[in-house]
């Protein structure tokens, strides 16, 4: 796995870099060599903000954390980033898929800890085709409340929402 760090006003010194390379490359025996791990610092307030964000064969891993110190940022990211892996690994082998750039194998099994996270960001992607079930494993991953995708079903753009009690909610366009 190649790791990109990217400091935005703030410097990334040798020590912080290897503190990522170490952490980031237990990580990447999960995954094919050439998969990237982007790694944004930046400080926010008086803290310091780090969010990486793996790409792996249309599965995106993502995790972020706020600190005062920016060495606990990385453990915690990469904590939530393994936890992430293992919930992806329970969750595709209990669909019998699998996915070229994760290895599954590697990863250790998912001990079922509900781990709500509630992140709300504007991003502009490109729309995945993809099934209901596979864009609500997607939001998860990337701990959004919605995820915009391509129906394969319905062949139009659709939208998976997380509602207030907990279940899901799907909105389909027409043209």
């Amino acid at each position: 796995m190649k790791i990109i760090v990217t400091g935005k006003n703030i410097s990334v010194n040798d020590k912080i870099q290897e503190a990522i390379d170490k952490k980031f490359e237990k990580l990447g025996k999960y995954f094919a060599d050439d998969i990237k791990a982007n790694i944004v610092i930046h400080p926010e307030k008086a803290k310091v903000k780090m969010e990486a964000t793996i790409v792996a064969k249309g599965t995106i891993f993502r995790a972020e954390d706020v600190s005062q110190d920016i060495f606990d940022c990385i453990d915690i990211v990469a904590d939530k980033l393994h936890s992430q892996m293992s919930k992806y690994k329970g969750k595709m082998l209990k669909r019998n898929k699998s996915n070229e750039s994760v290895r599954f194998e590697m990863i250790p099994e998912f001990e079922d800890q509900h781990d709500e996270g509630k992140v709300v960001k504007t991003k502009k992607f490109r729309i995945t085709p993809m099934t209901v079930d596979e864009a609500i494993l997607q939001m998860e991953l990337l701990q959004h409340n919605f995820f915009v995708f391509l129906n394969v079903e319905t062949d139009s753009v659709s939208v998976v929402y997380r509602r207030q009690d907990k279940d899901y909610g799907v909105l389909n366009t027409t043209y």
